[in-house]
């Protein structure tokens, strides 16, 4: 008499763990692109969120050597995730998530966290300059590195003694110095290459704009957001590290892109 009970509890346990299997599946997996002067790291906070709430997350390592050469690495990534994905890029890296997902058929949201949402024929460089407020030129240290084949490039970083007012205001000193002392230089052909490609104009978009942004001009934030027609957020005392200072606030506006 007791084995119809067991039966039918096994079956419902077995149902329980296929729903809770089928709904992790249905979740796009989060992709995330750090941008100039950072490094995957400043995605932490959003990450633990991300993964509390039960999303497969990657954060890629971005090259920052050349638009087009990180775009076809990041594409090279894209590859290996199975199923949907909702992929992110906070500054620079808005520029590259841009250029890398058009065409894929499995990103089904982009989100551009205080990012570059260029047009094709569009450089980061120029649209930084397209509104006052960007202090960045001023704080910038300039090395050589050398190129395959021969030549000589540059690549940019921010002074150590600057970097937290010009990108981090808004994070514990503490914070600001480790990431300052961390940061990952970015090449000029980076920021001067063109995009080709834009992938905003055929995938939904959700844009986070941060209200005191000494790298991209909030008002520049705001009208490319418009131009791609992208769900937008503003968060007002926002320094250009709010995946640092908000972690909140844009782990939220990503759950909103992955429904």
């Amino acid at each position: 008499m007791a084995i119809a009970p067991v039966v039918v509890g096994s079956l419902l346990a077995a149902t329980a763990t296929s729903s809770a299997a089928n709904s992790q599946k249905a979740k796009p997996t989060i992709v995330l692109v750090h941008g100039a002067f950072a490094d995957a790291s400043s995605w932490s906070d959003v990450i633990r969120r991300l993964q509390r709430d039960g999303y497969p997350v990657l954060a890629t390592a971005n090259p920052l050597r050349g638009l087009s050469s990180d775009a076809a690495y990041l594409r090279s990534v894209l590859d290996t995730v199975q199923g949907p994905v909702v992929l992110v890029g906070h500054s620079y890296g808005g520029s590259v998530i841009s250029q890398a997902a058009a065409g894929d058929p499995d990103v089904k949201a982009l989100v551009y966290i205080a990012a570059f949402i260029p047009d094709a024929g569009e450089s980061a460089g120029e649209l930084a300059g397209k509104f006052p407020g960007s202090t960045l030129g001023e704080t910038l240290s300039k090395a050589s590195y050398p190129l395959p084949g021969g030549g000589t490039g540059t690549e940019l970083t921010i002074k150590q003694d600057r970097f937290r007012k010009q990108f981090a205001a808004d994070v514990p000193a503490t914070t600001a110095a480790i990431m300052a002392a961390t940061q990952r230089p970015v090449s000029t052909l980076a920021l001067e290459e063109k995009a080709t490609k834009a992938a905003w104009k055929d995938i939904r978009s959700y844009a986070l704009i941060a209200g005191q942004d000494y790298n991209i001009p909030p008002k520049a934030q705001q009208w490319m957001a418009e131009r791609a027609d992208a769900r937008t957020v503003s968060v007002k005392g926002a320094s250009h590290a709010i995946s640092v200072s908000e972690p909140a606030a844009v782990t939220d506006l990503i759950r909103r892109a992955a429904r």
